[in-house]
């Protein structure tokens, strides 16, 4: 798109925004100009009655998630009974909620209840990217884990062999490198868009949907890459994950006594609760932005963006018997050591 200098002029003296002009050349060869604001005003949370008491909430479910997460990686990093692959998947998830709420939570009470709405154009992109990355892991991390509890019911003789921590580490790192690339061609495309007119963003941080559509230039690779992402990342995860656990019920149909049906089923419970807490939020949310009021709506979002990162590593201490057996051994030998020292 092609905006002429004169335009440019008008639009800036007409909304008194501090525009900044950069000039390069599109794949196309041709010379086109950018709009970039200076700022952009992040306003989620503006207007919704008693949000201090939320703000209190978020720093709470922060802390839990820093304690747990952190625990749970300190977990499989000191015992070495932990080093399986399956544990290379949980490392991993932990790590990446840790990083999630740490970029988020933090920036958004600085954001909200210090009054610090304005944010520059390349601190929200650097803010829309961490978040981002961290958001897009959590699915493809249960995908992970559900190759664990797939191999594990279905090929239980070849387990040792096929869930090694080299071959979890190759699934890790490929998730790492196609969430990465797919959420750099997103910040490209974010960056080849004017803002002429309004820089204020309806969410409660830099998310692509909101920022996009504010773009006074064609938004069209932006819609398609968007709408590409959320298959990619919510909705691919989702039928690879249902359709494992259809094989794996069939599996389990074919056992010959309901106790060890009850046994093998017991070891994807963990699994399974945390499938259920990531999805089931997100896709009533989506299905049903429609019918509840915005403020509600954003509140609702950002509770399925905290909240699993904080569920899923007590759900892991909780049902995971080598977790816990491990927690116990380290907590005792502490306390050894304390009476020793006495």
């Amino acid at each position: 798109m092609q905006i002429s200098a004169g335009l440019l002029t008008s639009l800036w003296e007409r909304n008194n925004f501090p525009f900044t002009m950069e000039f390069f050349n599109s794949a196309l060869g041709k010379n086109i100009t950018f709009v970039r604001p200076a700022y952009f005003k992040i306003v989620g949370f503006i207007g919704i009655p008693n949000m201090n008491y939320y703000y209190i909430f978020l720093f709470f479910v922060f802390f839990v998630s820093v304690l747990g997460n952190t625990t749970v990686m300190a977990l499989i990093y000191l015992d070495h009974n932990l080093r399986s692959g399956k544990y290379v998947a949980i490392f991993n998830l932990a790590f990446v909620d840790l990083l999630g709420n740490t970029a988020l939570v933090p920036k958004v009470i600085d954001i909200f209840l210090f009054n610090h709405y304005y944010i520059s154009y390349g601190e929200c992109l650097t803010f829309y990217f961490f978040c981002n990355i961290c958001l897009s892991m959590q699915s493809l991390n249960l995908v992970a884990l559900c190759y664990d509890r797939l191999i594990a019911i279905l090929y239980p003789l070849h387990y040792q062999v096929r869930v090694t921590p080299k071959i979890m580490l190759s699934i890790v790192a490929f998730i790492w490198l196609f969430v990465l690339t797919c959420v750099l061609i997103a910040l490209g495309l974010l960056t080849r868009l004017s803002f002429c007119d309004s820089v204020v963003i309806n969410s409660f941080y830099c998310d692509h949907g909101p920022m996009y559509r504010l773009a006074c230039n064609d938004q069209t690779p932006n819609l398609v890459h968007g709408n590409l992402l959320i298959a990619l990342i919510l909705w691919v995860p989702l039928i690879i994950i249902m359709s494992s656990y259809i094989c794996i019920g069939h599996t389990l149909a074919k056992i010959a006594t309901a106790h060890e049906r009850i046994k093998a089923l017991k070891t994807c419970t963990g699994h399974l609760s945390l499938v259920a807490i990531y999805f089931i939020p997100v896709l009533t949310v989506y299905n049903m932005r429609a019918n509840i009021h915005p403020n509600a709506r954003i509140i609702n979002l950002s509770m399925t963006t905290v909240f699993p990162p904080m569920l899923n590593p007590i759900i892991y201490v909780l049902q995971t018997q080598e977790i816990r057996a491990s927690l116990k051994k380290i907590l005792q030998s502490k306390m050894n050591l304390r009476v020793a020292s006495k």
